[in-house]
């Protein structure tokens, strides 16, 4: 049996943002936008055209500016005070994956009594509907606009949880890749590749379906085409669209097919040290790909062909291989460090950040099954 979940609505294209007020109303009375403080500030950007939309629709709104990179548990509580205080009856998101990670926490919290971490993380464990969520994403990187993963960091423990659920799928997504253009050329290249990362794992994955193989590998196809322009040019128009498209079509395989080592593992990472998630997986993917190769390089050869790599003559494995390097010539173009040690993992991090990424939800559907002993080579290969 297979199902495929994403959110009932999706626009995508330059000035869908518009679209945010219309569909609000049909939802509620009073949004809380959900953004970093940055955004909240940029003059004329997106948190200010949604804004607007929402004035024009008759929706009125509270802001909550305080989304950190890697949302903390602390984030979704200050969310929810104000939430809560202004009478808020749906979410709007505004941002990359933090604040649609933070935003979902926040309706999950709205919702829900106990502690999201204690209590829910896992896989289908909420029991009552959020309210509803209207996703505008402003990367083409977490597809969190897209997906039922809410990942939020647990300060206390400083490990990164999972809360995986059908209820947390936004009511609506947007993508307008005109809110894209402003972004710096190092968050394009880390949120690029987390894109990347999403559509080569869900691929692979132990629970791939046709339809996530067919937006899996189109996925890979746009990213390899389009992110070194988007990087190069932010201006670029057609890259950024290409590149939300490509983001979009990877966040609806994974959503529905899972992940695996490479998520397990950075989630340690950016818990343990607050590391960008794009950077984690950008840096792991090469190596935990490497070791998955023998499960099935069949799809490898596929990824190395969407990829532009030339595989004719050359045998299985051989093609295979060109998966990765594909992967690791474009990892470098695009300016990602290739190096842990020189992002500040220490070799006292390795082993309980491999005993927690044996623990993690993503780690059970990678196609090639591990121990921590493996787990600990994989970070010290990357390393």
């Amino acid at each position: 049996m297979a199902d495929f979940l994403c959110p009932a609505v999706n626009f995508i294209g330059k000035g869908t943002v518009a679209e945010t007020g219309p569909r609000a109303a049909m939802f509620g009375t009073k949004a809380l936008i959900v953004c970093d403080g940055f955004l909240a500030k940029l003059e004329g950007g997106p948190v200010a055209k949604v804004k607007d939309s929402l004035q024009q629709a008759g929706v009125k709104f509270a802001v909550y500016d305080g989304v950190e990179p890697n949302p903390k548990d602390t984030n979704v509580a200050d969310g929810l005070k104000v939430y809560q205080k202004e009478g808020c009856d749906l979410i709007v998101t505004v941002g990359g994956g933090s604040s649609h990670d933070c935003g979902k926490g926040i309706g999950i919290a709205a919702t829900h009594d106990g502690d999201l971490y204690e209590d829910y993380a896992g896989i289908e464990m909420l029991t009552n509907e959020l309210p509803p969520i209207i996703a505008v994403n402003t990367t083409a990187g977490t597809a969190s606009e897209v997906t039922r993963h809410c990942v939020i960091t647990n300060t206390k423990k400083k490990v990164k949880f999972v809360i995986v659920s059908w209820r947390n799928l936004p009511k609506v997504s947007i993508n307008d890749p005109e809110l894209m253009v402003a972004k710096p050329a190092g968050l394009t290249a880390a949120t690029g590749m987390d894109a990347l990362t999403h559509a080569v794992e869900c691929y692979v994955t132990k629970a791939p379906n046709h339809v996530t193989d067919a937006v899996a590998i189109h996925a890979i196809k746009l990213i390899g085409k389009y992110l070194r322009r988007a990087v190069a040019n932010g201006e670029d128009i057609e890259a950024r669209e290409g590149m939300a498209y490509g983001s979009l079509l990877a966040g609806m395989a994974f959503n529905n097919a899972g992940l695996g080592y490479v998520h397990a593992m950075a989630h340690q990472l950016g818990g343990l040290l607050d590391m960008p998630h794009g950077i984690a997986n950008a840096v792991l993917l090469p190596h935990i790909e490497r070791f998955n190769l023998m499960v099935n390089p069949e799809k490898f050869a596929d990824i190395a062909v969407a990829l532009g790599e030339n595989i004719e003559g050359l045998g299985k494995m051989e093609a295979a291989e060109k998966a990765i390097d594909a992967i690791v010539r474009l990892s470098k173009d695009v300016g990602i460090p290739q190096h842990l040690a020189d992002l500040g993992v220490k070799e006292s991090d390795i082993e309980p950040m491999a005993k927690l990424a044996m623990q993690d939800g993503n780690a059970g559907t990678n196609p090639r099954i591990g121990k921590v002993e493996d787990i600990i080579q994989l970070f010290k290969n990357a390393m």
